[in-house]
Parts: C-alpha cells; sequence; structure tokens
C-alpha cells in the first residue's frame, strides 16, 4: 500500500522534529539515569536536590514568571489597542510585521543591544545621567541581575505575546459588544464580564508559553551575564562543556528537569488553548 503524495509535503517536519528534537530529549532523559561507565543509577536525579541546584530552578522559575506575567500583561494592552482601538490599519501592520521580527530576536545581539543600551557606560544610562541627573546604577539597577535580565527578555515576550494574543481578541464577535450595549452595559462592564472571561483562557495559555519561552532560553542570558546569575540553563551549560564543573550526567539530569518543567507548561498551554477555541469558534 502506497503512502498518499500529501506524505511527502509534511516528511520534512518529521524528519527534523526526529532529528533535533525527539531523539536528543531521548538520549538526555536517558543520560539522566547513567553514570560515566553507562551503568543505570538515581544519583544524577538526587544531585539535582543540591542547594545551588535548587536555587538555580528557583531564580529560573522567577525569572521566567517575572518576564511572562509582564510581558503577557504589556502585550495584551498593545494588542488590544492595535485591534479594538480604533488606530489607523498601518499601525496594526506595523505593530504585527515588528512584533513577529523582534519575537524571534534573541541570542548574543540582543544581550549587545541591551548593553549598548542599558549598560553602564549605555546611551540610555549616559542620557538620564547628563540630562536629568539621575543614575540609575547609583538607585540600585543593574543590568547584570535578576532584573535586567528580566527586563531584557521583555523584548521578545511582549512581542511573542502580541502575536499569540491577536487572534483571539480578533475572535471577540462585533455582536456581543452590541448585544452588550443595547442591554446598557458600558465599555467596563463589556470588558468585564464578557471579553475578559472569553479572553481569559487564552490569557493564561499564552502566560504559560511565556514561561516555557523564557525558563528554556540560554544564548542571551550566558552572553549578557556570562556566570554571573545562577540560572538552569547556563548552570547546565557549566555542567556539560565547562572545564570545572563538568559533570555531562549530572547535566543531562538538569535538561530532564528542565523537559519536565517545559513539557508540564506546555501540556497546560494545550489545555487553555482547547478551552479558549471553544469561545472563538
Amino acid at each position: 500500500m502506497r503512502l498518499p503524495l500529501q506524505w511527502l509535503g509534511v516528511a520534512p517536519f518529521f524528519i527534523f522534529a526526529l532529528m533535533f528534537l525527539i531523539l536528543p530529549a531521548f538520549y538526555l532523559v536517558v543520560g539522566a539515569f547513567q553514570n560515566a561507565q553507562g551503568e543505570f543509577t538515581f544519583d544524577n536525579i538526587i544531585g539535582l536536590f543540591q542547594p545551588s541546584i535548587i536555587a538555580a530552578y528557583w531564580i529560573s522559575i522567577r525569572i521566567s514568571l517575572a518576564s511572562a506575567l509582564i510581558g503577557a500583561l504589556a502585550g495584551l494592552a498593545i494588542a488590544i489597542a492595535v485591534v479594538r482601538g480604533g488606530l489607523p490599519r498601518w499601525v496594526r501592520s506595523t505593530t504585527m510585521t515588528f512584533s513577529g521580527v523582534a519575537s524571534n530576536f534573541a541570542g548574543v545581539p540582543l544581550a549587545f543591544a541591551f548593553l549598548a543600551t542599558l549598560g553602564r557606560l549605555g546611551l540610555v544610562t549616559i542620557f538620564l545621567r547628563d540630562w536629568f541627573g539621575v543614575n540609575i546604577y547609583a538607585l540600585g539597577f543593574n543590568i547584570l541581575s535578576f532584573w535586567g535580565l528580566t527586563l531584557t527578555y521583555l523584548f521578545f515576550q511582549i512581542p511573542l505575546m502580541v502575536v499569540i494574543i491577536t487572534p483571539a481578541i480578533d475572535g471577540l464577535k462585533k455582536e456581543w459588544g452590541e448585544a452588550a450595549a443595547t442591554l446598557g452595559a458600558t465599555q467596563f462592564q463589556y470588558w468585564r464580564w464578557v471579553a475578559i472571561p472569553v479572553l481569559w483562557p487564552s490569557f493564561l495559555g499564552t502566560v504559560i508559553l511565556l514561561f516555557a519561552n523564557s525558563f528554556g532560553a540560554i544564548a542571551t542570558a550566558y552572553a549578557l551575564t556570562g556566570s554571573s546569575l545562577n540560572i538552569v540553563p547556563i548552570l547546565l551549560y557549566a555542567q556539560i562543556r565547562g572545564d570545572v564543573l563538568q559533570d555531562p550526567h549530572l547535566g543531562y539530569a538538569l535538561a530532564f528537569g528542565m523537559i519536565v518543567v517545559t513539557g508540564l507548561a506546555n501540556i497546560f498551554y494545550i489545555w487553555f488553548r482547547i478551552r479558549s477555541e471553544r469561545w472563538l469558534r
């Protein structure tokens, strides 16, 4: 029995997913339960409960949660403004184009951009100091810190939120607003009792997706902070490729823990996505 020709079109996707997602993840999971001799062990999993590793997971979760919540709220406000705010059409097209590009802008270029902007000799830092007498570093700000990395992550978190939540806002039927107005509801009441409950599953699902997106980011964090901020992706890199902390199988266990966290996040995202689609059909 021959497969339909349509399968040839999706074959590259399945091959790519198998080679660069499924097989590497399987390799990491197996390695998490092996020692250097290839024997089965739970020592690597037990090693995840070291205070330094627990602290790394905790700060990674905090950064991911902060950037996800702030990015989701800011992105939602922008999306509502460009979709339902009565702005000219070119504003929406420009915003969506920029969001599509910025949501994929990360790594070394993004880290350099923020160092050049908000570093100790960055453009904005010098501008605030010389023109307004405000020294943000004297006030406690540091780009190589929790809030510095969170702020950097927001550059791609907010546009990603705009891209994902815009279809959900488009799905709000005009008839619902007209019916609410006919019944005497104000705009605030319409958003409070109709629009927000409908958007709520999509919003929560997107927050979870943003959380997973920042939890696994390493290139930007490593280029920006080096080893000064002890987050899980940097610790994982040090365990697998470093000269001091090198313990590949403990690194595999760290990766296994990240797979569990991001896997749970994606499961909740899919669940919320299914719930939101019931309203937006």
